[in-house]
């Protein structure tokens, strides 16, 4: 099953793709930095969470599959 994420989360995620689209990877770390330098997003636990959707939303619109360990 996948994750479910807020309403809240999506929101913010899929306005900074459409914004600021080209700045985001498929890295989750590179998304992380970029999240806390565009938004004012004072929790690290919220930033994470956004930065985790655009990066999963950004493998699958390019086909990247995660890989399970």
């Amino acid at each position: 099953m996948g994750n479910i994420r807020p309403a809240y989360i999506k929101t913010i995620g899929e306005a900074l793709i459409r914004r600021y689209g080209s700045e985001f990877s498929s890295s989750f770390e590179h998304n992380k930095r970029k999240v806390e330098e565009l938004t004012t997003i004072k929790s690290k636990h919220i930033r994470n969470r956004v930065a985790g959707y655009i990066t999963r939303k950004l493998g699958r619109a390019s086909g990247e599959r995660a890989q399970a360990v």
